[in-house]
């Protein structure tokens, strides 16, 4: 097909996106109700490791999986030498490194702000691991999210856990490596919802701040409240020099875990226009884009190939801003051509261009309908069926 010089611009910078998909994305998951089990879901880090692949086989833009701790490597370090054999048998790359502050029973009463400082210890040990593990796998980041808060006025003192939760992240930045980075995610409520300790990005930033210059802000783009301008916080982080990175996904109500743009695609794209407005490439150029959805009712490798494209065009749109027309119009305050500029880039098709994107690097043209085609999906079913089968009786 023949493309324009406006989306030649746009084939030249795709390149420029990948994103990373989580192992958990491949597993049984769910919500605090239970679990709807799926016959092809992963049930072993190798299975995670084989859908990881099949992915970026067919979409070309995820060199990478996220890896859980305690659900990737529950015996900590010592787990990495299999890690290191299935990422140079699977060609997938071991990504970010994320803790589990929220599991274990002492953690009832919060973990890294847990008043008894025995706790406190046992938490701020795992970052340490957690640490350890990112430097024996190669992994640039350790993502935080610390689930710690309280339900009810009074119950616990605010303060002294900040005071806390300063301390543990700079333990933990204490014991990074050069090039090593460590990513703190906020969350305004769930599961406490009183207060949470790590509730906006402010805090989150202040926490990055305090840690040292190796912590950076992580923004979850279902952890927020309804209708907040998650564009607006990533430009102020980019002004701070504190944006670090992204959980991606969509929400319709409270950190739904939707499949990005599917509630709110102008949403993404605003995002990404943010980005791809900053001038130096400095800030931008580590910004570190992750899949974080756990799905119940879509097919698990149908649902992270769906979610990749979708991330893709909205990237390629923000691409197709003509921000130095924008920038004129916006000096002239002429708000209707001003928004009519971007409005343009929203609602152009990239589909053709992505398509061609793929065609020039040998990549199928479709890749959720390829994966259709491939029998992937029948053969994992059938593979895993009886396991996963067996795990109903524990959902009853």
């Amino acid at each position: 097909m023949h493309i324009d010089d406006r989306f030649e611009r746009v084939l030249n910078r795709v390149d420029e996106f990948v994103i990373e998909i989580p192992s958990w994305g491949f597993a049984n998951t769910g919500t605090r109700f239970g679990k709807f089990l799926q016959a092809g879901a992963a049930g072993t880090l190798e299975e995670k490791f084989a859908d990881a692949a099949q992915v970026r086989a067919l979409t070309g833009a995820t060199p990478s999986m996220a890896l859980h701790v305690l659900w990737d490597l529950p015996g900590g370090v010592d787990d990495a030498p299999k890690v290191k054999r299935l990422v140079t048998e699977y060609g997938v790359r071991a990504g970010s490194i994320n803790p589990n502050l929220f599991q274990d029973q002492e953690y009832k009463f919060g973990s890294i702000c847990n008043p008894d400082g025995n706790i406190r210890r046992k938490a701020i040990d795992h970052l340490l691991d957690s640490v350890e593990i990112a430097m024996a796998l190669d992994s640039q980041d350790v993502s935080l999210w610390v689930s710690d808060g309280s339900n009810y006025p009074g119950a616990q003192s605010i303060r002294k856990r900040i005071l806390w939760a300063e301390e543990a992240m700079q333990a933990t930045h204490d014991a990074l490596a050069d090039g090593q980075r460590m990513l703190i995610e906020y969350k305004p409520f769930e599961p406490a919802f009183y207060f949470t300790d790590f509730a906006d990005w402010g805090m989150a930033a202040n926490l990055a701040r305090v840690a040292g210059p190796k912590a950076l802000v992580l923004v979850d783009t279902g952890h927020h409240y309804q209708s907040q301008n998650i564009e607006q916080i990533v430009a102020w982080l980019l002004h701070l020099r504190l944006l670090g990175g992204f959980h991606l996904n969509d929400r319709r109500y409270a950190d739904d875990d939707l499949t990005i743009g599917s509630i709110d695609p102008y949403q993404v794209f605003r995002i990404f226009h943010e980005i791809l407005s900053e001038p130096s490439s400095d800030v931008t150029r580590d910004v570190a884009y992750m899949i974080d959805q756990s799905h119940n009712i879509k097919g698990k490798m149908e649902a992270m190939v769906q979610t990749v494209v979708s991330a893709q065009e909205l990237f390629a749109k923000a691409l197709l801003v003509d921000r130095d027309r924008l920038a004129e119009l916006q000096a002239e305050a002429k708000t209707v051509e001003a928004e009519e500029c971007m409005r343009e880039a929203f609602w152009s098709d990239v589909r053709p261009v992505l398509k061609t994107w793929r065609e020039r690097r040998g990549l199928p043209k479709d890749p959720l309908k390829a994966l259709r085609e491939s029998g992937y999906v029948e053969k994992i079913e059938r593979e895993r069926r009886a396991r996963n089968s067996s795990l109903s009786a524990s959902y009853a």
